[in-house]
């Protein structure tokens, strides 16, 4: 973004931890709540009008509000306002209607049908129907839209058939539970067909939702400009009112540096800003001008994945060695300063069927992790790394959004870390579409990412060559029998046999070391005491639907 716009404003900015639309004594939801945990909102004194600039960490990627295409986390945050999904996931897992009014699932658990709204429009005007939800989930699978997150969201889709203008039957080939959580989520929100047609491959700059927010102006690398949506009167069965939203307008600025998105919050130039840093969150407790809300991002945690098809570590002992010269408490708590907390499982807590057994199951053990580099070959040299046949272990991690959430931070103690066992770690950092093509091609020692979603399933996009990602899955695990469990968790039905699936999944993936979790990433908005009722959605992303400004 032009820098000049957002001057930096001197001195320690704070705020209030609270929930917005509440008073100044009321305390913020719990760090430990789960994503969707947003209390529905009190409309009473709610007062339409009035326009909010949010400072949004991160920039959207090609400028993509495609929701089928996007799956770049600050993206789907913004993409929230515009799309609407068929319906709205409860903090225990529960689902109610939203652009679907009931739903019903087949004796052999393989379709699903929907019975519609007759009321929705798109922001074209062209109606939502049937036909518009089986040209979306065609629009996923057809390999030509490349789409990305909503092709695992989609699972083993097969057809759609159109059984009358607003009724929708949905196949799979085989039984698919995690479905109506997928469903809930923006990845399978629903685009128009007519804007689809229209724009061509320029459709991503010129997204049409039935939501309630419709895009005004983008313009790239900077900001995304919304208005409401007057027409708007299907807002999900937990809104905590229905017509259109209150606010007249919503801006969203790309503020990727973490200093201006304080400072341009505590100076008023935004309402709101997310992602808040450490050095800054604590002290944002203190101040009665702003308020601030953390909920669990339900998603795969922040996980460093080792390739298994290069030497050394494809042999688990290498892996496990790797894991041992971590002290990944320490590194999480250096880094965030006791606003985040180390992670332990894959998934995270609130994900169903975490498995709560894995927590401190292991330990830093430098001692055990020099023993065992040395009985695999690796030796130490006078410069205190270790070579084998004269090459040295030398780790490149691949990558490509910077230092999000204090990421590269991280893993400049994970260095230093490693060092003390011999073990020299390297950031390479590249364009989006060089690290796409080398994470492809498995050339790389290490990645590090992580994958929000609202059900485990997300484990078989990661790790599972049955998944959409094949033998190229992120963890690039190539195992019959974390194969056959992740098979096993989305076909089962049952919901205590399935927890328990995907319970055996996480400690088979933490013996086996396919991914070593980092930290538990808590998602923050913060806004000034005029703002009220910002709410969020599975899996924890705000939703301004309810917004409005005192």
């Amino acid at each position: 973004m032009n820098k000049s716009l957002w001057p930096l404003v001197g001195g320690v900015f704070v705020a209030a931890l609270l929930a917005a639309g509440c008073s100044d004594k009321k305390e913020a939801a719990s760090p430990q709540a789960p994503a969707s945990a947003s209390a529905k909102p009190d409309a009473s004194q709610a007062k339409p009008g009035g326009e909010l600039t949010w400072a949004l960490a991160g920039t959207i990627t090609n400028d993509s509000l495609d929701a089928h295409k996007a799956g770049f986390a600050p993206t789907t945050r913004v993409m929230r306002n515009i799309y609407d999904s068929l319906v709205v996931e409860l903090p225990d897992h529960s689902f109610q209607p939203w652009l679907a009014t009931k739903w019903e699932l087949s004796a052999d658990k393989k379709s699903y049908t929907f019975h519609l709204r007759k009321d929705v429009k798109f922001h074209d005007g062209t109606p939502f129907n049937a036909e518009a939800v089986k040209f979306n989930f065609d629009r996923i699978k057809d390999p030509a839209t490349k789409a990305s997150s909503s092709l695992n969201e989609i699972g083993p889709y097969e057809s759609t058939d159109v059984i009358d203008e607003f009724t929708v039957r949905i196949h799979f080939k085989t039984p698919f539970s995690p479905f109506l959580s997928n469903a809930a989520k923006v990845d399978l929100g629903f685009v128009s067909p007519t804007a689809v047609k229209k724009f061509g491959d320029a459709y991503p700059q010129n997204p049409v939702g039935t939501g309630p927010f419709k895009l005004a102006k983008l313009t790239p690398s900077s900001q995304v400009e919304f208005v409401k949506n007057p027409d708007y009167n299907w807002a999900p069965a937990n809104a905590g009112h229905q017509g259109p939203a209150y606010l007249d307008k919503l801006t969203v600025k790309y503020v990727d540096e973490e200093s201006t998105r304080v400072s341009v919050l505590q100076s008023k130039q935004v309402q709101v800003a997310d992602i808040i840093p450490p050095q800054n969150l604590v002290a944002l407790k203190a101040d009665k001008n702003f308020n601030v809300q953390e909920t669990e991002l339900l998603q795969s945690n922040f996980n460093l994945y080792l390739n298994q098809q290069k030497e050394p570590w494809n042999d688990v002992k290498a892996r496990e060695a790797f894991r041992s010269a971590l002290d990944i408490g320490s590194a999480v708590k250096t880094i965030y300063l006791g606003t985040l907390s180390q992670a332990w499982s894959p998934i995270t807590p609130h994900l169903f069927g975490y498995n709560q057994t894995l927590e401190n199951s292991y330990k830093q053990d430098a001692g055990k992790s020099n023993q065992t580099f040395d009985s695999l070959g690796w030796v130490k040299g006078a410069d205190g790394y270790r070579a084998k046949d004269g090459k040295r272990l030398t780790v490149e991690l691949i990558d490509t959004q910077g230092n999000r959430e204090k990421r590269l931070d991280l893993i400049a103690v994970f260095t230093q870390q490693l060092k003390q066992v011999g073990v020299e770690l390297k950031v390479v950092s590249l364009p989006s579409g060089t690290y796409s093509e080398r994470r492809a091609k498995g050339e790389y020692d290490l990645v590090a990412a992580s994958q929000f979603s609202g059900d485990p399933d997300v484990m078989r996009q990661l790790y599972s060559t049955k998944g959409p990602s094949g033998k190229n899955n992120i963890a690039r695990a190539n195992d019959p029998k974390l194969d056959q469990l992740l098979e096993d968790g989305y076909l089962e039905n049952d919901t205590e046999k399935r927890k328990q699936i995907y319970q055996q999944a996480q400690e088979y993936i933490t013996q086996n070391v396919y991914a070593i979790p980092t930290y538990l990433f808590l998602y923050n908005v913060a806004s000034t005491k005029e703002v009220q009722g910002i709410t969020f959605d599975s899996p924890a992303w705000p939703v301004f639907y309810d917004t409005w400004l005192k």
